[in-house]
């Protein structure tokens, strides 16, 4: 397995967990941490509020995201591969032998030989 293929991986679950992050978050406040009990400003045992925890796994899971596709693209270009095009090259278009060109042979018009003139 490539370190791109990890990378891939790691950037589909990290997206898959944003958005269900995004998704359980209400605009109007009363997402998921009024389910709980947010109302108040503490929970049981003097908890942060969990839409604190929310919003900050939030900005985690996004950093983590472009964190893993900046990787990703250094990951790409180390692979081994040239970066530089070989059309552009001198040296490889030079190198290479040129195709050689043949002349057709020319055929007579009236290949059996019959005169068509009367």
């Amino acid at each position: 397995m490539s370190t791109f293929s990890i990378f891939l991986i790691l950037i589909v679950i990290v997206a898959f967990l944003l958005v269900v992050v995004v998704m359980v978050q209400n605009p109007k406040g009363g997402g998921l941490s009024s389910s709980f009990g947010g109302g108040g400003t503490q929970q049981l045992g003097g908890v942060k509020k969990t839409s604190d925890f929310l919003d900050k796994s939030t900005w985690a899971l996004a950093t983590l995201l472009i964190a893993l596709i900046l990787l990703s693209n250094v990951a790409i270009s180390g692979g081994g591969a040239t970066t530089e095009s070989k059309a552009l090259d001198q040296d490889a278009t030079t190198s290479q032998p040129l195709p050689t060109t043949t002349t057709p042979v020319e055929t007579p018009a009236n290949p059996a030989g019959n005169d068509t003139t009367n």
